[in-house]
C-alpha cells in the first residue's frame, strides 16, 4: 500500500509541476491576467493554485475566493434547476415552450409554425442561435444593460429559425428563453429558482446573479496586444480563439433592468463551480436523481455535428463519446464546458477527475493554447 501511496503522490507531484509551468507561463507572457485552477480526483482535491491579479490595476491579487463572471458557466446551473423542476412535476422535458411562453413562437424562413420543446432549448437543438444580425436588437446575456426579459423573448421570436427544431445542432440564446419559461413557470424570478433549487442545496454561497461580495469581484480583461485590457463599460472583443465578435457590458447585472441570463448570467467562484461539478460527477443528490444526472452524463444529439469532431451534446454541456476523433486525451463521456469570460472546465467520470480553470481574461481562458495546455498538463 505505501508503495501505491508513493506512487500515487509522485504523480501528483509531477502534474502540480506540469500545471504550475503552464500558468506561470501565461501570467509572465500576459496571456491572462489572473487565474484559479483546482484539479480534484476521486473527490480529493489533489492540486489548488491562484496566481496574477484580480485587479491589475489596483495591485489586487487572486485568490481562492475571487468573484468572476461566470458566462456560460451559467448555463449548467440552470440546466439542472430545470431537470429538478422536472422531476417535482412543474414541467415537462417535451412541454412544448408555449405551453409557458403562448406568444414566443419564432417561426422558420419560409414562414410555417413548428413547436420547440425545452429539450431541445436544453440540447441547442431549438434552431435558436447565438450571432443574431446587429439589426435584431437581441441581447445575448452579455449587453444591452437594462433590457428587460419580455423584450429579449420578442425580439428573439422575431427572428426566423435557422433550421428545424430537432433537425441539427448551433449553439444559442436557448437557455435564455429558459430563464423566462422557468420564471413563467414557477412564479418566481430566475435568480431565486436557482438558489431554491441548485444553489442553495449544495451551500454555493458565492454563486449568484450578482456578485455576493463586490470587493471580491474581478476585473474583467479583454485580449491585448501586448497584455490584456481591462474591459470597457461596453466592450466589443473579437479574437482567434471564439468565432466573431462579442460584445461584452461587464457591469450589466448591476442594472434592475437587466434580464437575468440563464446563459450568460451569473457570477461565482471557481471552489464553488467545483463543488457543483463534483455534486454531479458523484450522482447527483442533494438536487437531481441518478435518472436526472444520466440526462447530463450523455450524449442527447446522437452526431449532430457541433464544430469539435466525436463531441455531442447532453441536456447540459459538451460530451466527448469519442475523443481520439479530436485527439483529445479525455476518457469517453468526459463532459466539458467554459465561459467566454475566461473559463474552462471539464469532469472526466471515468478517471474520478474534475478540473476548473478559470481567470479573467476574454477570451484566453476559455479556448485556445491556454486551456489546452492546462487540459494537456493535467493528463500528461
Amino acid at each position: 500500500m505505501a508503495a501505491v501511496d508513493t506512487a500515487t503522490s509522485a504523480a501528483q507531484d509531477k502534474r502540480a509541476a506540469r500545471l504550475d509551468a503552464v500558468i506561470d507561463a501565461a501570467i509572465r507572457d500576459g496571456v491572462i491576467v489572473g487565474a484559479v485552477v483546482l484539479v480534484a480526483e476521486d473527490g480529493e482535491l489533489v492540486y489548488r493554485r491562484t496566481a496574477g491579479h484580480a485587479d491589475r490595476e489596483a495591485g489586487r491579487r487572486t485568490t481562492e475566493d475571487t468573484i468572476f463572471r461566470l458566462a456560460s458557466v451559467t448555463k449548467p446551473l440552470v440546466a439542472a434547476a430545470t431537470l429538478s423542476l422536472a422531476e417535482a412535476g412543474v414541467l415537462g422535458l417535451d412541454d412544448p415552450v408555449t405551453r409557458f411562453l403562448p406568444d414566443f413562437r419564432p417561426k422558420l424562413v419560409d414562414g410555417s409554425e413548428t413547436v420547440i420543446t425545452i429539450r431541445q432549448l436544453l440540447t441547442h437543438t431549438s434552431g435558436l442561435i447565438y450571432g443574431y444580425p446587429k439589426e435584431a436588437g437581441i441581447s445575448e446575456g452579455l449587453d444591452q444593460p437594462g433590457r428587460g426579459m419580455d423584450e429579449n423573448l420578442a425580439r428573439i421570436a422575431a427572428q426566423p429559425l435557422a433550421f428545424a427544431p430537432g433537425t441539427s445542432w448551433f449553439y444559442s440564446v436557448g437557455i435564455d428563453v429558459l430563464g423566462g419559461l422557468l420564471e413563467k413557470a414557477t412564479g418566481k424570478a430566475l435568480p431565486q429558482i436557482v438558489a431554491d433549487q441548485v444553489t442553495g442545496p449544495l451551500g454555493l454561497a458565492d454563486t449568484g446573479f450578482l456578485p455576493s461580495d463586490p470587493a471580491r469581484l474581478s476585473v474583467a480583461y479583454a485580449d491585448g496586444d501586448p497584455r490584456p485590457i481591462v474591459m470597457a463599460e461596453y466592450q466589443p472583443v473579437t479574437g482567434l480563439a471564439i468565432e466573431g465578435t462579442v460584445n461584452f457590458a461587464p457591469f450589466r447585472n448591476f442594472d434592475p433592468g437587466s434580464f437575468p441570463s440563464g446563459g450568460a448570467g451569473m457570477f461565482g467562484t471557481a471552489g464553488d463551480i467545483l463543488a457543483f461539478l463534483e455534486a454531479m460527477r458523484r450522482g447527483g443528490a442533494p438536487i437531481l436523481s441518478a435518472e436526472s444526472l444520466a440526462l447530463l452524463s450523455q450524449n442527447a444529439i446522437g452526431k449532430f455535428d457541433t464544430g469539435v469532431p466525436g463531441r455531442g451534446f447532453s441536456l447540459g454541456w459538451s460530451i466527448a463519446w469519442d475523443p481520439a476523433a479530436s485527439a483529445s486525451p479525455f476518457s469517453p463521456g468526459t463532459w466539458q464546458w467554459g465561459g467566454v469570460y475566461g473559463h474552462n472546465w471539464f469532469v472526466d467520470p471515468v478517471r474520478k477527475l474534475s478540473v476548473v480553470s478559470f481567470s479573467n481574461t476574454a477570451f484566453a481562458g476559455v479556448n485556445g493554447p491556454y486551456p489546452d495546455a492546462i487540459r494537456a498538463a493535467v493528463y500528461g
